[in-house]
């Protein structure tokens, strides 16, 4: 068999019996009957199958070609393949967390042993120089107290719970976003979609219902502009014409009849259910057609791929010869085309000024009012008395010679399919417009129908001056005069580009690779893809975010993504976005909490610990707030649902800091407040409170009891001025729609009641009184109305450089392993296995067999 481009279309994953066209097949593709000989010509990284995974970074980089057949491949999509996995980008978040998590780990290092050398010195002036004391041994307990202490400031400097919050709002957006039909593959992908500036999306099935219907015809020479206007047609034409579609389809391929009240049911092709449902339209029977030409019976098939853009099917004639039907894109099948029927079913020739006609009178129209267009054609082969549209042939033709089998034809008819856009869709691309969201459509369609979908979706404006090509013009545009890519030219082009029409896999992929590898803008732009076919798997693998196709997607493509649309639908992507952002600023709420959290107890552990020798926070109670209240805090702000205003802003792109100025702003104002709070309680709180000082006291007292209360009453108020991180006034808005972060504060505030009433052997701790409870309860709340003056500062008090988590292009590099070889593909798919399985077992019944043959012929030799 040899290698046929159509098995890399991922339009057709099945082969038919009788086909003797000698296709190579991909592995994993499906034999539904018949049988054949097949010779196995490249194994491995070398296989057509091996390229792509290569491409799509499953494969190592290593290639031994061996023939024509493999090295020549290599260059498909644009011929590169460096791109692959064996190095890939950190995704938005990550680089930005990896950025943060740097600072703060510099920043707690510097302040844990600037405390144990001040303590240290300290000790060590007051113990031998002031008091003149000789060193004993007893005294290193105290220099190892010293160490516990900077232990303790590095432990709570550290956001031990930013891990953990980052993975609960990953998983929990990965379970809700399964219920709006977002299968996640990759965590990573959640939060970077978040970040999408541009989608690129298929048109059938995304942006429309794949739901054709044949709502046109142009059949001798009457243009049939409704259902009703399709009768009457010649018989001798309407004949060839039920054939012609009846037999040129995949015979898996049929219209069912619905239920009550419901459409017929579409089984099979969609494009190819149009057609059949056209011959049903006629109160015709393509089944009957089908049943007088069985598959076994063919002689030779043409299977669709995205270069030829149609298929044939050649069938025996009655008394001798062939007979060839074809259908395909319209403008391209005409082309191919020199003869049609006239006004009653009248035979005449095709020349070049009624070809050009049928371009612009009936075509274009058409493809404007975004019907797709198709051409059904047809070619007899005859032995002897030839009409004018018929080859006289002695011996059968060389089918695999197409230039001269596809010429030639009789034009049956031009039919206009329509594939209605999804009534979401136009809606849904508007919430990515103002989310600041560029949505491109990438299509095979004719420019015409492509740019009338577009308009219709809202992707188009008529007053926008946005580009509309085609895949080959495209081509042109982007190539040099050695006819290289070059990214300049690129930069020329995708900023206008809307629509891609007429495009194939690799102008997908060269579109994608050049948006991201794009410097035209400062934030650089991250990209969503659609696809569902083979050959659309380097694309996916390439874009930051790769959306497959759940219904009509391939294996290959499915494993290549990042997310499987289980709906197949656009405004699932919408929602995905939505999901994205609200990871994101699910995570900033957290880092806005735990870090006021942690500048607090740092400061005070380090200030108390050089003034008082001791830390007025105890190292259990450091780490009660540390490690429980923040830990579950996490998975109070990281469950929080988003709501429809995350898509009324533009996104933050790859450069925006993760902890910004505004964020900055509420931390170190918070943290002004309640330092001061908690030194004017550790100073003068004996005083208000009328209770005596534990300043200089080892054992548990109300005094240090109520610095510390009242620190973990302002934290848990804070919580809630956390919810909020792009100034609004209104913290308490939506609290209710989320019980984990109310039944969380709840039950935080309880246990903190327990610890302080009953907790005094573990936590040292002294009971409280109603009023002292008061007095922390008051100074919680106080965070609360501290934040509203927060809000209503500018954020240009806190100076630009005071952000943090700042993307860092170098660390985008860094490696994130290599692919095992469980990783591959193939061998990751369990269906790929077990049809290896199946085929071993195949191969070893026939060995078997053989053997068993071999040893009777002996046997009846010998005898």
């Amino acid at each position: 068999m040899k290698m046929d481009e159509s098995s890399l279309t991922g339009e057709s994953d099945h082969v038919k019996k009788g086909e003797n066209t000698d296709p190579m097949l991909l592995s994993g593709t499906n034999v539904m009957e018949g049988s054949a000989r097949m010779l196995v010509t490249a194994v491995g990284i070398n296989s057509k199958a091996g390229i792509i995974f290569t491409l799509v970074g499953a494969a190592k980089q290593k290639k031994k070609a061996k023939g024509d057949d493999s090295s020549s491949s290599s260059s498909n999509f644009g011929g590169s393949t460096d791109e692959s996995s064996e190095k890939k980008e950190k995704s938005v978040l990550q680089s930005k967390l990896t950025k943060l998590a740097l600072n703060i780990g510099y920043f707690g290092t510097a302040i844990a042993l600037l405390t144990v050398i001040i303590l240290a010195v300290k000790f060590s002036i007051n113990t031998y120089v002031i008091n003149e004391t000789q060193f004993q041994w007893s005294q290193l307990n105290e220099y190892i107290g010293f160490i516990i202490t900077g232990v303790t400031v590095l432990v709570v400097a550290v956001p031990e719970g930013l891990p953990l919050a980052v993975t609960l709002s990953l998983a929990y957006s990965v379970k809700k976003m399964m219920k709006d039909n977002n299968l996640v593959r990759h965590l990573d992908a959640c939060e970077t979609m978040g970040n999408a500036t541009a989608i690129c999306s298929d048109k059938t099935g995304t942006l429309t219902t794949n739901r054709m219907t044949v709502v046109q015809s142009f059949v001798c020479n009457k243009l049939a502009r409704t259902c009703k206007e399709f009768l009457p047609v010649p018989d001798k034409v309407e004949e060839m014409l039920i054939r012609s579609i009846a037999i040129n389809s995949a015979y898996t391929s049929r219209v069912m009849p619905g239920e009550k009240d419901e459409l017929p049911k579409q089984v099979g092709n969609k494009t190819e259910c149009a057609l059949l449902g056209y011959v049903t339209s006629l109160s015709k029977s393509y089944e009957k057609a089908r049943l007088e030409c069985p598959e076994e019976t063919f002689t030779h098939v043409y299977t669709f791929n995205s270069a030829r853009k149609s298929m044939g099917t050649v069938v025996g004639r009655q008394g001798g010869g062939f007979h060839l039907f074809a259908k395909g894109a319209s403008e391209i099948m005409l082309q191919k085309c020199s003869f049609i029927y006239g006004e009653g079913g009248v035979l005449e020739e095709l020349t070049a000024k009624k070809r050009n006609d049928l371009i612009n009178k009936v075509i274009e129209p058409m493809a404007c009012d975004g019907l797709r267009t198709i051409c059904i054609a047809h070619r007899d082969f005859v032995k002897e008395n030839p009409a004018k549209n018929e080859k006289l042939i002695e011996r059968e033709p060389t089918w695999e010679e197409e230039d001269d089998i596809f010429c030639n034809f009789t034009c049956l008819g031009i039919v206009g399919i329509e594939d209605p856009v999804r009534s979401e869709v136009p809606d849904a691309i508007k919430k990515c417009q103002t989310a600041g969201i560029t949505v491109r459509m990438v299509t095979g369609d004719n420019i015409n129908t492509a740019r009338s979908i577009a308009t219709k979706c809202g992707i188009l404006q008529p007053s926008d001056d946005f580009l509309v090509l085609e895949g080959k013009d495209f081509n042109e545009k982007i190539r040099d005069e050695n006819n290289q890519i070059q990214q300049e030219l690129i930069d020329n082009i995708w900023p206008r580009l809307r629509v891609l029409a007429r495009s194939s896999p690799t102008d997908k992929y060269n579109l994608v690779k050049g948006i991201i590898d794009s410097k035209v803008n400062p934030n650089r732009e991250v990209v969503a893809v659609t696809g569902d076919g083979t050959n659309d798997a380097p694309a996916l693998k390439k874009a930051d975010v790769g959306f497959a196709m759940g219904i009509a997607g391939t294996d290959v493509a499915k494993e290549a993504s990042d997310i499987i649309l289980t709906d197949d639908n656009f405004s699932s992507i919408v929602k995905a976005v939505l999901w994205g952002r609200n990871v994101y600023d699910s995570i900033s709420k957290f880092l806005q909490f735990q870090l006021t959290v942690n500048v607090v107890a740092v400061t005070a552990a380090v200030i108390g610990s050089v003034l008082l020798n001791d830390s007025p926070l105890k190292a259990v109670q450091m780490l009660w707030v540390n490690l429980i209240m923040d830990t579950l805090a996490s998975l109070a702000l990281a469950t929080e649902m988003p709501t429809p205003d995350l898509l009324l802003r533009k996104p933050y792109g790859r450069t925006k800091a993760l902890v910004t100025r505004r964020m900055m702003k509420n931390i170190i104002g918070q943290a002004i407040y309640q330092l001061v709070v908690i030194f004017y309680l550790l100073f003068a709180g004996d005083v208000l409170l009328q209770i005596e000082s534990g300043r200089d006291d080892s054992v548990p007292t109300q005094h240090m009891t109520v610095v510390f209360n009242t620190f973990v009453m302002m934290t848990l108020f804070n919580e809630i001025n956390a919810r909020k991180i792009h100034g609004q006034r209104n913290v308490f808005q939506g609290i209710f729609t989320n019980p984990i972060f109310y039944g969380i504060w709840v039950s935080t505030f309880v246990l903190q009641i327990l610890i302080i009433e009953f907790g005094s052997a573990f936590f040292s701790t002294k009971a409280l009184s109603i009023d002292q409870w008061m007095w922390c309860l008051l100074f919680g709340v106080g965070t609360l109305l501290w934040g509203q003056l927060i809000i209503s500062l500018p954020n240009r008090v806190v100076p630009e450089k005071f952000s943090l988590g700042k993307d860092d292009p170098a660390l985008q590099k860094l490696p994130v392993g290599k692919p095992s070889p469980g990783q591959l593909l193939w061998v990751r798919s369990r269906k790929r296995i077990l049809s290896q399985i199946r085929v071993v077992n195949a191969f070893r019944a026939t060995i078997d067999t053989n053997r068993l043959q071999g040893a009777a012929f002996k046997k009846i030799e010998g005898s």
